[in-house]
């Protein structure tokens, strides 16, 4: 009966994409023959925060009991909804990482709590607060049973003062007893840091306190001669990972070049490029690829220093949940958010970018669980995907249709060949889509028609929303809900088998992940 049931639901799917009463004939070139960027193999990322309940925004409190100090770890759908990605990597960190103290060793005597204060003395409105060991105990057992590639970020403001200049300046040398305190505690009782952040957006102008670039650059040092000096092993050595906060050029080429070969291993930066989250257009925004396209000149600047300064590390998406201040209430929970969120994965992967991490796994309104439930928002799907299916190599991808259809390609993760990720973002034309493989070694010659060896069949995920909302919190696969299994376990996600010679159907506001083993990239061998 459940057998029958799914495929008269496949069926009314394939119906409703031959249905679709505007197709545009598409043809999207995916040249194969080298990769024009590598990402990490854990490139979905998602943070934790230390928002404590009483964090509020536009007079609503999104956090609830979600952040670091009081998530619930013993909740099945938060195991779960982690576990599924095998090996998801987790940021710790946040506005309040540079006020949290870690209760170890003895060099710091008082073990406040994060309480709500008003006034310039109090970053974020909040007064500093503790991390104690039985709480980071706890946090590495469920990081451990999840299967988490953790990432720490430090607090960098220990040490430092607030200049008495009338700015937001904090000037001094990084104190790193209390770092040095928490990583040994971390060595003894074995647990695995995979890599360690220094502070949270002091770079550039800052946002409620700055640190000058070659003072930063100098603490983090300090960091890089710390973290050598405990994890003597360097196959153990966890990263090094900074400035994480938004890119200023200036800035950023500074530090960089204070800093000098192998310090970081990661250059960290945060992306909400949709402005705030009572923005009443918000919901526009996302579905406007012109707005959208306005972020990528920031990545290929990123990539840029990168590269000239240094060559040795790579760059990091640190933090990006879209709309700043918790997100958009309406929207970055919901089906539409995949329009932005999708786009970027797509978008700084072709600007070799190796980590995105999404504020946040839970908390706020831009969760990839809903705050409350733990039930998986639309994103998590997307994001679950795309970690599954879609490999290190970037493949150049071009198409020549309207900018409303947005087309990404890499090498498959697990499979043969390579996995196409295609977004519609118009509400009204779908497209009828045809790959071209340019194998071309001369890109003056003209590219070759893919054409299937007829064997094997296409491999299609079409991602919709529930009623055509694309403000709906409920995503369907192929045409069925994705919904919690009785046991609280996340859903099968298997993909539609297509004759490999008809087209591929995009269907309006909708996203689809297609998987074509014999397509001939030899990028992909």
């Amino acid at each position: 009966m459940v057998k029958l049931k799914q495929i008269l639901v496949g069926l009314v799917f394939v119906l409703f994409l031959i249905s679709c009463v505007k197709a545009d004939d598409v043809e999207v070139t995916v040249r194969g023959l080298t990769s024009i960027a590598t990402t990490d193999e854990n490139f979905i990322c998602a943070t934790l925060d230390w928002w404590p309940h009483t964090k509020c925004d536009y007079g609503q409190c999104p956090w609830n009991q979600s952040g670091v100090l009081n998530l619930d770890l013993g909740n099945k759908i938060l195991a779960n909804a982690m576990q599924a990605f095998g090996n998801l990597r987790i940021r710790v960190g946040g506005s309040l990482e540079d006020q949290v103290v870690y209760k170890v060793g003895n060099y710091i005597k008082k073990f406040p709590h994060f309480k709500r204060r008003d006034g310039d003395d109090y970053l974020f409105g909040f007064t500093r607060g503790t991390l104690p060991m039985e709480r980071w105990d706890q946090l590495n057992a469920f990081f451990n049973q999840t299967g988490v590639k953790l990432t720490f970020s430090l607090n960098a403001l220990i040490g430092k003062k607030k200049a008495n200049d009338g700015t937001i300046n904090w000037v001094g040398k990084w104190d790193s007893n209390n770092a040095r305190d928490l990583i040994k505690y971390t060595i003894s009782k074995g647990y695995n840091i995979d890599s360690y952040e220094l502070g949270n957006e002091l770079c550039g102008s800052g946002v409620s306190a700055r640190v000058d670039p070659v003072d930063y650059g100098r603490d983090i040092v300090v960091l890089r001669k710390l973290v050598n000096q405990l994890y003597p092993d360097p196959n153990t050595r966890p990263a090094v990972l900074g400035p994480g906060g938004f890119y200023d050029q200036r800035w950023f080429d500074t530090f960089l070049m204070t800093i000098g070969p192998n310090v970081v291993d990661g250059v960290t930066h945060h992306i909400y490029n949709l402005g705030a989250g009572v923005d009443k257009t918000l919901i526009d925004k996302i579905q406007d690829p012109y707005f959208l396209d306005q972020v990528a000149q920031t990545f290929k600047n990123v990539r840029n220093s990168v590269r000239q300064f240094g060559p040795w590390s790579g760059a990091w998406v640190g933090e990006s949940g879209g709309a700043y201040n918790s997100g958009g209430k309406d929207v970055s929970h919901t089906f539409a958010d995949g329009f932005w969120y999708l786009d970027q994965l797509g978008m700084t992967s072709t600007y070799n970018h190796k980590v995105y991490c999404r504020q946040a796994f839970v908390g706020g309104n831009y969760a990839l669980l809903n705050t409350t439930t733990f039930i998986p928002n639309p994103d998590y799907y997307g994001a679950l995907l795309w970690h599954r299916l879609m490999g290190k190599q970037v493949l150049a991808t071009s198409h020549n249709a309207s900018p409303y259809l947005r087309a990404y390609t890499h090498c498959s993760k697990t499979k043969p060949g390579v996995t196409l990720l295609l977004i519609n973002m118009s509400n009204k034309t779908s497209y009828s889509v045809s790959l071209v493989n340019d194998d071309n070694f001369y890109p003056s010659n003209s590219p070759n028609q893919y054409t299937s060896s007829g064997f094997e069949q296409r491999e299609e995920y079409h991602l919709t929303p529930k009623d055509a909302n694309i403000q709906s919190d409920v995503m369907l696969l192929n045409g069925t809900p994705l919904q919690l299994t009785q046991s609280l376990d996340i859903p099968e996600m298997q993909p539609r088998l297509v004759d490999p010679s008809s087209p591929i159907t995009v269907a309006p506001h909708s996203f689809v992940f297609v998987t074509i083993k014999d397509f001939k990239a030899p990028a992909c061998v």
